[in-house]
C-alpha cells in the first residue's frame, strides 16, 4: 500500500473534504448538506464532524444541529503561505496594487474545487470583504476561480469544469453559463468580471497567471463592494492596471519552487 492509499492519508483527505465544504460564504451546515457537498457517506460525515468538533475546528450553532467553522482551519492556510515564500514576495506587491486602485487584491491557487487565497491585501481606504490568506472561495462562482480555469491546459480545464458542474447539482446550468461568459470575456479582453454571483454587492475582476519555476497555474483578482449593479466603469478602470500587474507579479515570483 503506497502513501496515497494509506488509511492515515485517506483519513486526512476526508477530513479536509469536510472542512472545504465550509466555503467562504460562512453559512452553517448540517450533516445532510455536508454529505451533498462532499459526496462522502452519511456515517463518514457524522464521524468526521464529531471528531472536528472535538479538535476545535467546528462548533455547533447555538440552538441547532448545524455546524460552523472556528478560526482554527484558517491557521492551516496561514501556515502554508507563511512557509511558501509567497507572502514575503507577493504581499507588498498586492498591497501597492490594492492601495493604488482602492480595491482588495488577491492571489489564489486551486485547492480541490475551491480557490485558496495565498496572498490577499486590502486597500487602505477599501471596505474589507472579510477574506484573508487561507480563505477558500468557490472556483465556479468567482472571477478568480473562472480565470484560473481559463489558464489550465484544455483537457485539465474540461475535467475540472465537468467536476464543478457535478458538484453544483441543481445550479449546474447557472454555473456553466457563468463560466462560459467568463471564458468569452477572457478571450476577448484578457480579464473576466463577476458581480454578486457568490457574495451579494461585491465584484471581482481577474486573470490567470503562472507562478514559480514550475509555472504553477494561479489567478489574481481585484475586488470590492459595489452597492449599485453597474460595475462596467470599475472594470474599465481596473483592467489596464491588472493586465499590467500580472506579468510583473509573474516575474517577481519566477524563481519560487517551494510552495507546491
Amino acid at each position: 500500500m503506497n502513501a496515497k492509499s494509506s488509511p492515515t492519508v485517506l483519513t486526512v483527505q476526508r477530513g479536509m473534504q469536510v472542512l472545504r465544504a465550509f466555503q467562504s460564504d460562512r453559512l452553517p451546515l448540517g450533516n445532510a448538506e455536508l454529505v451533498r457537498r462532499t459526496g462522502l457517506p452519511k456515517a463518514t460525515v457524522s464521524r468526521f464532524t464529531t471528531t472536528l468538533l472535538q479538535l476545535g475546528y467546528l462548533r455547533h450553532v447555538p440552538g441547532g444541529r448545524q455546524f460552523e467553522l472556528t478560526v482554527a482551519p484558517l491557521g492551516i492556510g496561514h501556515a502554508y503561505a507563511a512557509n511558501s515564500g509567497l507572502v514575503e514576495r507577493a504581499g507588498p506587491f498586492l498591497q501597492a496594487l490594492a492601495d493604488r486602485l482602492e480595491v482588495n487584491a488577491a492571489l489564489a491557487m486551486a485547492d480541490g474545487l475551491d480557490m485558496l487565497y495565498v496572498g490577499y491585501r486590502a486597500g487602505r481606504h477599501t471596505a474589507t470583504l472579510r477574506y484573508g490568506v487561507g480563505s477558500l472561495v468557490p472556483m465556479g462562482q468567482t472571477a478568480i476561480g473562472r480565470a484560473y480555469l481559463w489558464g489550465l491546459p484544455a483537457r485539465q480545464r474540461q475535467r475540472t469544469v465537468a467536476a464543478l458542474l457535478r458538484q453544483a447539482g441543481p445550479q449546474a446550468e447557472l454555473v456553466e453559463t457563468g463560466i462560459a461568459q467568463a471564458f468569452k470575456e477572457l478571450e476577448e479582453t484578457g480579464t473576466c468580471g463577476v458581480f454578486g454571483a457568490f457574495r451579494r454587492n461585491t465584484f471581482g475582476l481577474a486573470l490567470p497567471l503562472r507562478v514559480g519555476r514550475h509555472r504553477l497555474p494561479m489567478a489574481m483578482s481585484c475586488g470590492n463592494v459595489a452597492i449599485r449593479g453597474n460595475t462596467t466603469p470599475e472594470f474599465r478602470r481596473i483592467a489596464p492596471a491588472l493586465l499590467a500587474a500580472a506579468p510583473q507579479l509573474e516575474s517577481l515570483l519566477a524563481d519560487l519552487e517551494d510552495f507546491e
